[in-house]
């Protein structure tokens, strides 16, 4: 999640020199001569050369604007930058110096490819011809052939990445769940997503309505002093007409969802959540055909959006936070009446810095449009809590099982046992992220370093139950299904 900073530096940089052009009205114009701007040259800083890196530029420009790059499939929001991957060892199988030469040759017999030589002083294996079958590190005597794993593919949950005939990292579509997880695990910073930075700043500089609407999981995200409050401020100065946490969302997806479990208690049913989208691709893309479980509640965010989109129709919705997934939820599900665009925190922040604004600490920062519990919905097991709080409310005696599941392990461990009818619960709430949305791709600081601040800003919130919530913004007459 915290990459080299020099990654994310040129990461950054570029997003905001993208959105600065954007503003100006001047991209098409002017993003051919970023790349020579941000490397002036003759002496490059940090790979081969100084082309090497204008044409890594180039490709990052394209990714901002919402392109799709060579070699990828258009359906995914997460792309590889070939120019920036290339630089990453093709083999993942190589000869150590505890290659002791010896006679029998074990390593050279054991491959089927002839990729195995031997040499001088040791074997050389060769990357256009091995297959990384393993063979030849299983049959050493010395264990001197050592397999290093790319930390892209080590870090994929689902094992969608693999190699092309030149090395070239490819994401297979079909199995992708869009978690993000290998974006902040490469070290060339190789993989990103595409984002929605322009159409955003278009809409900003339109005369359309545009409301920013911000995940519960940033509250205490950057610091004490800089919360919901902060938030509004800074969006307003952007350019947004206004601001929604979407803790008020989950409040309303909470209340639907418990109508679900209910009727799920009496008719003896399983169920799982809706609300994070990795897992919810995690189970149509390799838990299929356990996809007819999953709630057909949308999610906080998509009720968020609702909500304005009622108040105001024809507004633009764009939903701020740490999750790449929530990208393709809008691209991939196409559910009514969603957000329209989503930005991480890096990407809203490169917006801010090209407009000159900052997240400022204000005076109270502890506002409050929902519910404790709709709040802790970016906590693993908080849509659990405000479920359960939610039938509470409704007069439900009943008390469901709940397997909350914490990580992408625990996700596939509960849908396993499901699966195979030996999960002693009837419901699982699925995080793909470990802590929950807290500890997403592009959270801005380790769920444990903002706990503090978190936990510290909701100690001030009222306890207003969520059903009198709900009332506030009259969310009764919202429709909260996906189809």
């Amino acid at each position: 999640m915290f990459a080299d900073e020099n990654v994310i530096r040129v990461k950054h940089e570029i997003l905001e020199e993208v959105a600065k052009l954007a503003f100006a009205g001047e991209l098409e114009e002017k993003k051919g001569d970023l790349p020579y701007k941000l490397h002036k040259g003759p002496k490059p800083q940090y790979r081969c050369c100084i082309y090497r890196e204008r044409e890594i530029t180039r490709e990052r420009i394209e990714l901002a604007i919402g392109r799709t790059l060579s070699g990828n499939s258009e359906k995914n929001i997460i792309q590889v930058i070939r120019s920036a991957c290339e630089d990453c060892p093709i083999s993942s199988y190589t000869v150590t110096e505890n290659c002791q030469n010896c006679m029998g040759k074990a390593c050279v017999n054991a491959c089927r490819f002839g990729a195995v030589e031997p040499g001088r002083d040791r074997s050389h294996i060769d990357a256009q011809k091995c297959k990384e079958c393993g063979r030849c590190a299983e049959a050493c005597p010395y264990n001197a052939i050592a397999h290093l794993v790319r930390p892209c593919k080590n870090s994929c949950p689902v094992g969608a990445i693999s190699y092309d005939e030149d090395g070239i990292s490819v994401i297979d579509e079909s199995k992708c769940i869009r978690c993000g997880k290998c974006i902040h695990s490469c070290p060339f910073g190789a993989i990103g997503s595409k984002t929605f930075i322009v159409p955003v700043i278009e809409a900003l500089k339109s005369d359309k309505k545009v409301y920013a609407i911000v995940a519960p999981a940033s509250e205490g995200m950057f610091g004490p002093d800089r919360g919901f409050a902060s938030w509004e401020k800074a969006m307003k100065e952007i350019g947004f007409d206004g601001f929604y946490e979407v803790g008020v969302g989950a409040d309303m997806t909470a209340y639907a969802e418990a109508k679900e479990w209910l009727e799920a208690v009496k008719e003896g049913k399983n169920k799982v959540t809706s609300c994070c989208p990795a897992f919810v691709n995690f189970i149509k893309r390799h838990f299929s055909d356990l996809e007819g479980l999953i709630s057909n509640t949308v999610s906080p965010m998509c009720a968020t959006s609702r909500m304005i989109k009622r108040d105001h129709p024809g507004a633009v919705v764009v939903f701020i936070g740490p999750c790449i997934a929530k990208k393709s939820e809008i691209v991939d599900e196409n559910i009514e009446g969603n957000a329209d665009y989503v930005l991480t925190y890096s990407e809203i922040r490169a917006i801010m810095r090209a407009k000159g604004v900052r997240l400022e600490p204000c005076d109270n920062p502890y506002t409050q449009q929902a519910s404790v519990y709709g709040k802790r919905f970016g906590n693993a097991g908080g849509v659990t809590a405000a479920v359960l709080e939610s039938m509470k409310e409704m007069g439900c005696e009943e008390t469901p099982l709940v397997y909350k599941a914490d990580g992408i392990l625990e996700c596939k461990k509960a849908l396993l046992l499901m699966r195979a009818g030996k999960l002693p619960e009837n419901f699982i709430e699925g995080m793909v992220c470990e802590g929950g949305c807290v500890g997403g791709p592009s959270a801005y600081s380790k769920e444990v370093s903002a706990k503090r601040y978190r936990d510290d800003m909701i100690s001030k919130a009222d306890d207003r139950k969520i059903a009198e919530n709900l009332d506030n913004y009259s969310a009764a007459d919202i429709d909260m299904e996906k189809a």
